[in-house]
Protein backbone atom coordinates (compact mmCIF):
# COMPACT_ATOMS: atom_id res chain seq x y z
CA UNK A 1 0.00 0.00 0.00
CA UNK A 2 1.36 3.42 -0.95
CA UNK A 3 1.29 6.11 1.94
CA UNK A 4 1.66 9.76 1.52
CA UNK A 5 2.32 12.16 4.36
CA UNK A 6 1.15 15.13 4.66
CA UNK A 7 2.35 17.38 8.12
CA UNK A 8 3.61 20.43 8.42
CA UNK A 9 6.39 19.47 11.01
CA UNK A 10 9.26 18.06 8.88
CA UNK A 11 10.07 16.09 12.36
CA UNK A 12 6.40 14.72 12.49
CA UNK A 13 6.80 13.65 8.63
CA UNK A 14 9.90 11.86 9.46
CA UNK A 15 8.07 9.99 12.45
CA UNK A 16 5.60 8.96 10.46
CA UNK A 17 7.94 7.87 7.63
CA UNK A 18 10.12 5.77 10.29
CA UNK A 19 6.92 4.36 11.98
CA UNK A 20 5.61 3.27 8.46
CA UNK A 21 9.01 1.91 7.23
CA UNK A 22 8.75 -0.63 10.68
CA UNK A 23 5.75 -2.33 9.21
CA UNK A 24 5.15 -4.94 6.04
CA UNK A 25 3.45 -3.75 3.58
CA UNK A 26 3.83 0.07 3.45
CA UNK A 27 5.77 2.13 1.09
CA UNK A 28 6.04 5.98 2.05
CA UNK A 29 5.77 8.15 -1.36
CA UNK A 30 8.32 10.63 -2.08
CA UNK A 31 8.00 13.63 -2.19
CA UNK A 32 5.99 13.93 1.41
CA UNK A 33 3.87 17.28 1.57
CA UNK A 34 3.92 20.37 3.86
CA UNK A 35 0.45 21.86 3.61
CA UNK A 36 -3.00 21.28 1.98
CA UNK A 37 -2.18 22.55 -1.60
CA UNK A 38 0.67 20.20 -1.76
CA UNK A 39 -1.55 17.95 -0.87
CA UNK A 40 -3.76 17.77 -3.24
CA UNK A 41 -1.41 18.00 -6.11
CA UNK A 42 0.86 15.02 -4.75
CA UNK A 43 -2.51 12.65 -4.61
CA UNK A 44 -3.26 13.75 -8.32
CA UNK A 45 0.19 13.03 -9.49
CA UNK A 46 1.58 9.84 -7.08
CA UNK A 47 -1.67 8.41 -6.61
CA UNK A 48 -1.32 7.39 -2.89
CA UNK A 49 -3.77 4.61 -1.43
CA UNK A 50 -3.62 5.88 2.23
CA UNK A 51 -3.24 9.74 3.45
CA UNK A 52 -1.60 10.41 6.59
CA UNK A 53 -3.04 13.92 7.10
CA UNK A 54 -2.36 16.62 9.60
CA UNK A 55 -5.66 18.68 10.53
CA UNK A 56 -3.69 22.31 11.77
CA UNK A 57 -1.56 23.65 8.07
CA UNK A 58 -1.12 26.62 6.93
CA UNK A 59 -3.04 27.83 3.88
CA UNK A 60 -5.69 24.30 3.50
CA UNK A 61 -6.15 22.79 6.60
CA UNK A 62 -6.34 18.68 6.54
CA UNK A 63 -10.50 19.22 7.29
CA UNK A 64 -10.59 20.95 4.13
CA UNK A 65 -8.56 18.46 2.06
CA UNK A 66 -10.05 15.82 3.06
CA UNK A 67 -13.62 17.46 2.32
CA UNK A 68 -12.14 17.95 -1.74
CA UNK A 69 -11.25 14.13 -1.70
CA UNK A 70 -14.99 13.37 -0.96
CA UNK A 71 -15.88 14.70 -4.21
CA UNK A 72 -13.56 12.25 -6.01
CA UNK A 73 -15.11 9.43 -7.61
CA UNK A 74 -11.91 7.10 -5.78
CA UNK A 75 -10.50 8.93 -3.14
CA UNK A 76 -7.86 7.59 -1.15
CA UNK A 77 -8.20 6.59 2.65
CA UNK A 78 -7.46 8.98 5.01
CA UNK A 79 -6.06 8.48 8.60
CA UNK A 80 -5.85 11.96 10.38
CA UNK A 81 -2.76 12.42 12.36
CA UNK A 82 -2.97 15.31 14.90
CA UNK A 83 -2.45 17.13 18.35
CA UNK A 84 -5.64 17.93 18.86
CA UNK A 85 -8.67 15.61 20.08
CA UNK A 86 -11.70 17.89 19.00
CA UNK A 87 -11.52 17.23 15.51
CA UNK A 88 -12.74 13.88 15.44
CA UNK A 89 -16.29 14.75 14.70
CA UNK A 90 -15.58 16.56 11.83
CA UNK A 91 -12.94 14.49 10.46
CA UNK A 92 -15.36 11.61 10.30
CA UNK A 93 -17.72 14.56 8.62
CA UNK A 94 -15.33 14.05 5.66
CA UNK A 95 -14.90 10.16 5.62
CA UNK A 96 -11.77 10.00 7.30
CA UNK A 97 -10.67 6.15 8.51
CA UNK A 98 -9.04 6.82 11.39
CA UNK A 99 -7.90 9.26 13.89
CA UNK A 100 -4.87 9.41 15.33
CA UNK A 101 -3.10 11.91 18.26
CA UNK A 102 0.04 12.86 18.16
CA UNK A 103 2.51 11.30 19.29
CA UNK A 104 0.85 8.54 17.47
CA UNK A 105 1.52 5.12 19.14
CA UNK A 106 3.16 2.03 16.25
CA UNK A 107 0.11 -0.06 17.51
CA UNK A 108 -2.31 1.95 16.47
CA UNK A 109 -1.36 3.35 13.20
CA UNK A 110 -1.08 -0.38 12.59
CA UNK A 111 -4.77 -0.46 13.54
CA UNK A 112 -5.41 2.71 11.25
CA UNK A 113 -3.66 1.33 8.35
CA UNK A 114 -5.43 -2.17 7.95
CA UNK A 115 -8.78 0.04 8.74
CA UNK A 116 -7.83 2.46 5.61
CA UNK A 117 -7.22 -1.24 3.48
CA UNK A 118 -10.46 -2.31 3.64
CA UNK A 119 -13.22 -2.21 0.47
CA UNK A 120 -15.57 -0.08 2.42
CA UNK A 121 -14.55 3.57 1.56
CA UNK A 122 -17.91 3.94 -0.21
CA UNK A 123 -19.77 3.00 3.07
CA UNK A 124 -17.55 5.26 4.79
CA UNK A 125 -18.25 8.28 2.47
CA UNK A 126 -21.96 7.89 3.29
CA UNK A 127 -21.20 9.13 6.59
CA UNK A 128 -20.93 13.13 5.32
CA UNK A 129 -24.80 11.95 3.21
CA UNK A 130 -26.98 11.54 6.35
CA UNK A 131 -26.21 15.69 7.33
CA UNK A 132 -26.10 17.14 4.16
CA UNK A 133 -29.10 15.48 2.50
CA UNK A 134 -31.30 14.91 5.88
CA UNK A 135 -31.43 17.94 7.43
CA UNK A 136 -30.11 16.51 10.51
CA UNK A 137 -30.97 12.92 9.92
CA UNK A 138 -29.48 10.27 12.32
CA UNK A 139 -25.54 9.20 11.77
CA UNK A 140 -24.61 6.06 10.50
CA UNK A 141 -21.84 5.49 12.48
CA UNK A 142 -21.14 6.61 16.29
CA UNK A 143 -17.54 7.39 17.10
CA UNK A 144 -16.16 6.94 20.81
CA UNK A 145 -13.06 7.35 22.62
CA UNK A 146 -10.85 4.90 23.77
CA UNK A 147 -7.84 3.35 24.40
CA UNK A 148 -6.91 2.08 20.17
CA UNK A 149 -7.99 5.72 19.58
CA UNK A 150 -11.38 7.09 18.05
CA UNK A 151 -13.38 4.02 17.39
CA UNK A 152 -16.07 4.42 14.79
CA UNK A 153 -19.21 2.02 15.29
CA UNK A 154 -21.52 1.38 12.12
CA UNK A 155 -24.61 1.42 13.68
CA UNK A 156 -25.88 -1.50 12.70
CA UNK A 157 -23.99 -3.06 14.57
CA UNK A 158 -25.04 -1.51 18.13
CA UNK A 159 -26.85 -3.82 20.33
CA UNK A 160 -27.58 -1.73 23.24
CA UNK A 161 -26.94 1.70 25.17
CA UNK A 162 -26.98 1.54 29.11
CA UNK A 163 -26.66 4.91 31.31
CA UNK A 164 -24.76 4.36 34.31
CA UNK A 165 -23.76 7.68 35.70
CA UNK A 166 -22.36 10.44 33.32
CA UNK A 167 -21.37 7.56 31.07
CA UNK A 168 -23.43 5.65 28.54
CA UNK A 169 -22.20 1.79 27.41
CA UNK A 170 -22.67 0.86 23.61
CA UNK A 171 -22.22 -2.95 23.39
CA UNK A 172 -21.75 -3.40 19.63
CA UNK A 173 -21.29 -6.75 18.21
CA UNK A 174 -17.32 -6.78 18.83
CA UNK A 175 -17.07 -5.72 22.37
CA UNK A 176 -18.58 -2.09 24.09
CA UNK A 177 -17.01 1.36 24.35
CA UNK A 178 -18.56 4.31 27.07
CA UNK A 179 -20.34 7.36 25.76
CA UNK A 180 -20.42 10.87 26.62
CA UNK A 181 -23.67 11.53 25.34
CA UNK A 182 -26.88 11.47 27.34
CA UNK A 183 -29.11 8.24 27.33
CA UNK A 184 -32.50 11.06 25.90
CA UNK A 185 -30.29 12.45 23.12
CA UNK A 186 -29.63 9.48 21.90
CA UNK A 187 -33.07 8.05 22.06
CA UNK A 188 -34.09 11.25 20.50
CA UNK A 189 -31.61 11.11 17.04
CA UNK A 190 -32.09 6.90 17.01
CA UNK A 191 -35.58 6.50 18.25
CA UNK A 192 -36.94 4.43 15.10
CA UNK A 193 -34.42 2.03 15.29
CA UNK A 194 -34.22 1.56 19.14
CA UNK A 195 -36.28 1.15 21.65
CA UNK A 196 -36.72 1.90 25.32
CA UNK A 197 -36.70 -1.15 28.41
CA UNK A 198 -35.88 0.84 31.35
CA UNK A 199 -35.18 3.74 32.74
CA UNK A 200 -31.42 3.69 31.91
CA UNK A 201 -31.72 1.21 28.64
CA UNK A 202 -32.28 1.19 24.46
CA UNK A 203 -32.40 -1.54 22.62
CA UNK A 204 -32.30 -2.17 19.21
CA UNK A 205 -35.13 -3.42 18.11
CA UNK A 206 -34.28 -5.60 14.82
CA UNK A 207 -32.68 -7.92 17.60
CA UNK A 208 -35.14 -8.77 19.70
CA UNK A 209 -35.76 -12.35 20.22
CA UNK A 210 -37.93 -12.89 23.22
CA UNK A 211 -39.31 -11.48 26.55
CA UNK A 212 -38.98 -13.71 29.39
CA UNK A 213 -40.95 -13.58 32.78
CA UNK A 214 -39.27 -15.13 35.40
CA UNK A 215 -39.80 -16.95 38.48
CA UNK A 216 -39.73 -13.59 40.69
CA UNK A 217 -42.33 -12.20 38.11
CA UNK A 218 -39.51 -9.54 36.56
CA UNK A 219 -39.06 -9.54 32.64
CA UNK A 220 -35.94 -10.12 30.55
CA UNK A 221 -35.43 -9.46 27.07
CA UNK A 222 -32.66 -11.50 24.95
CA UNK A 223 -31.24 -9.55 22.15
CA UNK A 224 -29.75 -11.18 19.35
CA UNK A 225 -25.85 -11.34 19.42
CA UNK A 226 -26.25 -11.32 23.57
CA UNK A 227 -26.14 -15.29 23.75
CA UNK A 228 -27.72 -15.99 26.99
CA UNK A 229 -27.54 -12.92 28.73
CA UNK A 230 -30.70 -10.68 29.22
CA UNK A 231 -31.66 -7.38 29.84
CA UNK A 232 -34.62 -6.27 32.74
CA UNK A 233 -37.29 -4.83 31.33
CA UNK A 234 -38.95 -2.42 33.77
CA UNK A 235 -43.00 -3.01 34.44
CA UNK A 236 -43.49 0.65 33.00
CA UNK A 237 -41.86 -0.70 29.62
CA UNK A 238 -43.21 -3.88 29.58
CA UNK A 239 -46.62 -3.17 27.37
CA UNK A 240 -44.45 -1.04 25.08
CA UNK A 241 -42.19 -3.80 24.49
CA UNK A 242 -44.84 -6.95 23.81
CA UNK A 243 -46.78 -4.78 21.48
CA UNK A 244 -43.80 -3.71 19.84
CA UNK A 245 -42.45 -7.28 19.05
CA UNK A 246 -46.42 -8.05 18.03
CA UNK A 247 -45.33 -5.75 14.85
CA UNK A 248 -41.88 -7.06 13.98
Amino acid sequence: MNVLIVDDEPLARERLARLLGQLDGYRVLEPSASNGEEALTLIDSLKPDIVLLDIRMPGLDGLQVAARLCEREAPPAVIFCTAHDEFALEAFQVSAVGYLVKPVRPEALEEALKKAERPNRMQLAALTRPAAEGHGAPRSHISARTRKGIELIPLEQVIYFIADHKYVTLRHEHGEVLLDEPLKALEDEFGERFVRIHRNALVARERIERLQRTGLGHFQLYLRGLGDEALIVSRRHVAGVRKLMNEL
